[in-house]
């Protein structure tokens, strides 16, 4: 295991939790915003800031909404000049995930996101868990340029999906990385690598931290979306890091 070189990508929600996560090691940050939805495209001034400030392959997320990932046409001219603004910044790469209505992935416009975003990398986030025919989709994916997959197996947990995720490891055989995510922790990062010989690895570690407001009103004491904010801890970053050696 010790000799292996693993990947632990980290999913932050704004500046302050990509600071921690860097802090604590990360290799490559996926930068959203409104992780609770699932994470949609983060601001400009998110993307050019954490760009500048930190010196980590960022890949941010392309996905204009939340919800289901088949996409009107509006939608996804937004997804493309998103894209290109994510070029323009000098990012390393994007996250994306497009499907069709019956389920497939729509290779079309997926395409056509990886072509906009050339020679940037692009990950196919967990719309691929809710693809029809995964097998099939892998080699599509690999067909038109992806570089990775976030998977968990088409399973809300990767440690039910774990037999999948190591299934598509093999077909990929090196011609796409297999990337194990939701619900990778540090009690079982090392057992996912061990069954599925994925070497990438995506967590989000989401924590929570009281604001620092000093008066808290009265109505609103109890509201997370006044007085409670999203944290990641850096030192939980490197435990989880740790927990591969």
């Amino acid at each position: 295991m010790n000799n292996r070189k693993y990947v632990i990508e980290i999913a932050s929600s704004d500046f302050a939790t990509t600071k921690s996560a860097v802090e604590g090691g990360a290799d490559r940050i996926e930068l959203c915003a409104n992780l609770a939805e699932g994470g949609t495209t983060p601001s400009y001034g998110t993307i050019k800031q954490c760009r500048e400030a930190f010196d980590i392959s960022l890949y941010p997320i392309i996905r204009p909404r939340g919800g289901d990932f088949l996409f009107t046409k509006d939608e996804f001219e937004i997804m493309l000049l998103d894209v290109k603004l994510c070029k323009q910044l000098g990012c390393h790469g994007i996250v994306i995930g497009l499907l069709n209505m019956d389920g497939t992935i729509d290779l079309i416009r997926t395409a056509q996101l990886i072509e906009a975003a050339y020679p940037l990398g692009v990950t196919f986030h967990r719309a691929f868990d809710r693809c029809k025919d995964p097998f099939k989709a892998i080699e599509q994916l690999i067909e038109i340029g992806c570089e990775r997959i976030l998977t968990s197996g088409q399973q809300p947990s990767v440690v039910d999906g774990i037999e999948l995720v190591a299934e598509l490891n093999k077909v990929a055989d090196d011609r796409i990385i297999i990337m194990p995510g939701s619900g990778v922790r540090k009690e079982n990062i090392k057992m996912l690598a061990e069954k599925t010989g994925c070497t990438e690895f995506h967590s989000s570690l989401r924590g929570k931290e009281r604001s620092k407001m000093g008066f808290i009103h009265e109505s609103f004491k109890d509201s997370v979306e006044s007085y409670i904010n999203n944290a990641i801890n850096s030192e939980e970053v490197k435990i989880l890091k740790n927990a591969l050696l």
